[in-house]
């Protein structure tokens, strides 16, 4: 859905109506039934528009989603607002994330990074573990900012390039930034699908996801387990496979969830249990929607 509310705003500037525009600019009457019912214009008209009022075309128009949850990430995000949704989303999910993952940054100290951009850091912090919690705060911009989009391999090959680029890993020829792992590796004991199986692996598990007519939150729970079986990365597997949870809840206007470090070792056995017991990985994650909903009621924000 498109919102033209920036249309409105100059409109009363140049003091005209939207029939006024219409002969000025020589554009149909259709036009302004399209701009009624929020539809989008053509880019042609779009610049005739730009041209008249001497702008750009974000102020004329911007996508609005139907997902007010998404829709209130996105303008907290586009303005800077502090203290906001965006804001603990990005340090709660940050944090607990890359702590999961084995990162050495408290709390307190993924804050002060998004908040300030400066780190007391103590003694024995890796330069990773801060370079990927700024770049992990890049990575869930890019979620809020493709969360309409069909999830693809680009998209996910992305994500791993935001998180993992300029990282020490990023050195190492072998390790394959942004895109697919070049060498075997086993989690947990557990052998993950080989290199040489990984592309055709991931193109399977994309094509029957995005064949579903609905997405609930039992697909995208399947999809991450399925994810992190197959392990396409290096590393760095974990924190990507739930950024895209993200991303599809978004998309599907489901509330996310956000896994606690504190819950880690249920989410593990959820993952190794998985085909034979779901119930562990299941409920971990719909915990981590709880830990979502306090976040939204926190800020009065109406969820379903």
């Amino acid at each position: 859905m498109i919102s033209y509310s920036g249309l409105e705003k100059l409109l009363k500037q140049k003091c005209i109506k939207k029939s006024e525009l219409t002969k000025e600019l020589g554009i149909s009457s259709r036009t302004i039934a399209k701009i009624g019912k929020g539809e989008k214009l053509s880019r042609i008209v779009i610049e005739k528009m730009c041209g008249y009022f001497g702008c750009e075309p974000s102020d004329i128009c911007k996508e609005v989603s139907d997902n007010p949850i998404l829709q209130i990430l996105r303008e907290e995000m586009e303005h800077k607002i502090s203290g906001g949704l965006y804001h603990e989303l990005q340090i709660r999910m940050t944090y607990n994330s890359n702590h999961i993952e084995g990162s050495r940054l408290t709390e307190d100290q993924t804050r002060l990074i998004f908040e300030t951009n400066t780190l007391d850091v103590g003694d024995g912090i890796p330069v990773d573990d801060v370079l990927e919690t700024v770049h992990h705060f890049r990575a869930i911009d890019y979620v809020i900012e493709t969360a309409d989009k069909t999830l693809t391999e680009d998209i996910i090959k992305h994500l791993h390039y935001l998180l993992k680029h300029d990282t020490k890993d990023a050195t190492l020829e072998w390790f394959a930034v942004g895109d697919y792992k070049k060498r075997a590796n086993v989690v947990g004991g557990r052998e993950t699908t080989k290199p040489k199986d990984v592309p055709a692996r991931m193109a399977e598990l994309l094509a029957e996801y995005n064949a579903k007519a609905r997405i609930d939150i039992n697909d995208i729970i399947a999809f991450h387990s399925a994810f992190e079986h197959i392990h396409p990365f290096q590393d760095g597997n974990g924190r990507v496979g739930r950024l895209i949870a993200l991303k599809e809840c978004l998309k599907n206007s489901i509330i996310p969830f956000i896994i606690e470090d504190s819950k880690k070792m249920y989410y593990y056995r959820g993952l190794s249990e998985w085909g034979k017991d779901n119930s562990y990985l299941s409920d971990t994650c719909l915990d981590g929607q709880d830990t979502f909903v306090r976040l939204l009621d926190m800020f009065d924000i109406e969820h379903k």
